[in-house]
């Protein structure tokens, strides 16, 4: 199964819902990601919940005034059955700059235009606007 999907998957159909907040399970790829739409301004935050198994993560979604969505989509591009990579001076833009590609690479998780700055390639994990 693959973990990113899931990860993306339960914040899509949380924030289609319009739910206040959604549970994952954790590990530190997903805390990664998180860690980055939360920097980006695509969701208020997230806090570790621990259990005695591997943890939870708890993503706070955000919405505007009237409850306007802050992600409008949010799609997985690498996946298990197709890795997707791409060179550095091969990174995409989405949306003509408006949404944002995080890409795993050898220095860590990072998005599309910090991994352009540092002349990175890597593994296009997914694409949000």
């Amino acid at each position: 199964m693959d973990t990113i999907a899931d990860l993306l998957t339960r914040i899509r159909n949380a924030n289609l819902k319009k739910k206040d907040y959604v549970d994952v399970p954790s590990s530190k790829m997903k805390q990664n990601i998180v860690k980055l739409l939360k920097e980006e301004g695509f969701i208020k935050g997230y806090r570790y919940i621990e259990d005695n198994k591997q943890g939870n993560i708890r993503v706070y979604l955000k919405y505007g005034d009237n409850k306007d969505k802050a992600i409008h989509s949010i799609r997985r591009i690498s996946k298990s059955s197709r890795r997707v990579y791409t060179g550095t001076g091969e990174i995409p833009k989405v949306k003509s700059g408006i949404g944002v590609l995080l890409i795993s690479t050898s220095k860590g998780i990072m998005t599309g235009s910090k991994a352009r700055e540092e002349k990175i390639g890597g593994e296009i994990i997914c694409e949000i606007w």
